[in-house]
Formats: C-alpha cells, structure tokens, sequence
C-alpha cells in the first residue's frame, strides 16, 4: 500500500499580515520539495470540508461559530480579524481551517479501511495549540485531535495516541485530551518557550500525558535519547489502536523560532520508530499532519524526510 498525501490550494488562501513566520509559502515549500521523483508513488488527494460534527468532536460549539462566522465575517470586512498577538484570520482563514482539519479526518478513512498504508496531512493552518474553547499561537482548530475523534467514531478504534515533536509544546491537544484515559498525548519540546505548558509534571487524568521538556540548545542526543527512553516506551505500554504524529519541524537548528538544532535526519529517525511500533501495536495506522517550521529551505527538507520515512515505513 502507498502513502498517502493530502492538501489543499485552499489552505493557501489563510494568510497573516505581512512578516508573519506561518504564511503560506510555508505549504508551498512543502508541496515543492514534495514534487521530486522519489515522491511519484504518493497517493494524492484533495482535502474535503470537515463537516461541523466532526469539529464539535474537538472544540466548543461557542468557539466552531466565532471561527466560522464573527470572526470570519470581521475578516472579509476588514482584511483581518485578530485574535490575539499571534493568530489572526483573513477572509480565506475559514475555509482554509476546514480543509486542514477535513484533510486529516479524510486520512484517517483511508487508512482505516486500508485503502493507504499511512498518510501525511500538508495543511495549514496548523493545530496543536488550539484548546477546546479558543484560537491561539497560529490555531484556528485542532486537527490532529479532530482526526483523533473522527478516528473513535468510524471504527473500534478506542485507543488513540499522538506524538508531538514540534518544538512549541502542544497544549491545545494536552488540553483536550487531559481527562480521557484513552487519549494518549506525548510530546518532547523546548522549555522555556512559548506557550509556557508542558511540564513533566502535567500528566493528564490517567497518566495520559507524557511531556518531555527540553533545554535550549539540547540536540540530536537529547532528542533521541527522549523519544527512545520515555516516549515510545510509554506509547508501547499505552497499546493504542491508531497513532498521530503532530509533525512540526520548527525543531531544526536552522530554524528562526527556537533553539533545540536538530536535523531532518532526526525527523526522519523519530518517524520510523514512531512507524515501528505502530507496525506491532496497530497494523502500522498512522496519519502525521503539520505543524510549525519556520525556515522554509529546513521545512521542506524536513518534510520530505518525514514523509520518506512514512513512505518507507
């Protein structure tokens, strides 16, 4: 079976005033480094609508209307409607947010019904800090835990885990998945740095939660070492039924946003032991979506490292 990949152009209409680091040309370096020879066998698709149940899944219906509808009419009047010092819509932000949270629960139905072994959403905006009430730090929705709900409800897929290796800790998806023990959520990333969460010592409901923080400048060992010693352990042990990646690549060293300096070959080594264990634990089941990276020559080298290792996987 092949990977598969999906997008869509619409996901280029959400834009941030000028200088803002998550502008499109983000996804553009995605797609353009995802558009050489060794990426011919992926199985393409446009990312449809995820409907208003599958956000409800996710998100308070208070903050599904704001996105849909104040907040999206203030930015077709206006040019902008911001809400707060980092996240701010434009008049394409809404469609732009239903396709990236529609492009992951349409990964997920594939690969549940095993139509492609594994999938890489190339959306924005990305998700993993949205809680369940609210937009933040670039979110609109949440889509990996969008795609974690969607996953529950077609299938007996109870046990749903995400690995987070985006360096900006995930705290809408922490929050969201706080009190459910069967939502499992680990994350390694640098501390101290926005937004402030992710402490080892937030464990969520049912020890659910595993935060593995980081120092600045820490590196590829520590990284590694992170991953290997405490987080895919504990997913093993956790025994989940389908597996998410919030894959941000913000990590890089040459990244303009944070400090860990990892390389794509560090992206590429956590992607296929991720791949390994959910080969014993789930029939390989793995949908990754995006998430930050700011340097755009690193995103697209790191994507493609990733999605090479999917590939392979």
């Amino acid at each position: 079976m092949k990977t598969g990949l999906f997008s869509h152009s619409a996901c280029l209409g959400h834009v941030p005033p000028a200088g803002h680091p998550e502008s499109p040309d983000r996804l553009r370096a995605v797609l353009a480094a995802l558009e050489t020879p060794d990426f011919s066998d992926l199985a393409r698709a446009e990312a449809p609508r995820a409907d208003r149940d599958a956000l409800l899944a996710a998100h308070d219906a208070s903050h599904v209307d704001a996105v849909l509808g104040s907040l999206n009419d203030e930015a077709r009047q206006n040019g902008f409607a911001f809400i707060d010092a980092d996240t701010v819509m434009s008049p394409g932000s809404g469609e732009a947010a239903l396709r990236a949270a529609g492009a992951v629960v349409r990964a997920v139905d594939e690969v549940a019904r095993k139509k492609i072994k594994n999938a890489f959403c190339a959306v924005r905006p990305p998700g993993h800090h949205a809680p369940r009430d609210r937009a933040m730090g670039f979110c609109l929705f949440n889509n990996v835990a969008i795609g974690a709900f969607h996953a529950r409800k077609i299938r007996v897929f109870e046990r749903i885990a995400v690995i987070d290796f985006d360096v900006h800790h995930g705290n809408g998806t922490e929050d969201i998945f706080w009190n459910d023990a069967n939502l499992f959520y680990a994350s390694t990333h640098q501390s101290p740095l926005y937004p402030g969460t992710g402490a080892a010592s937030e464990r969520g409901v049912a020890q659910n939660i595993l935060n593995v923080p980081l120092t600045p400048y820490s590196g590829s060992d520590a990284f590694r070492a992170a991953m290997a010693n405490a987080i895919l352990p504990a997913m093993e042990s956790f025994k989940p039924d389908f597996v998410f990646i919030s894959a941000g690549f913000d990590a890089h060293k040459s990244d303009p946003l944070a400090q860990l300096e990892l390389t794509e070959n560090d992206f590429g080594w956590a992607t296929a032991r991720i791949c390994e264990l959910a080969k014993k634990a789930c029939e390989g089941r793995v949908v990754s979506t995006l998430e930050g990276g700011y340097d755009l020559d690193a995103l697209g080298r790191s994507a493609a490292t990733h999605v090479r290792a999917l590939m392979e996987a």
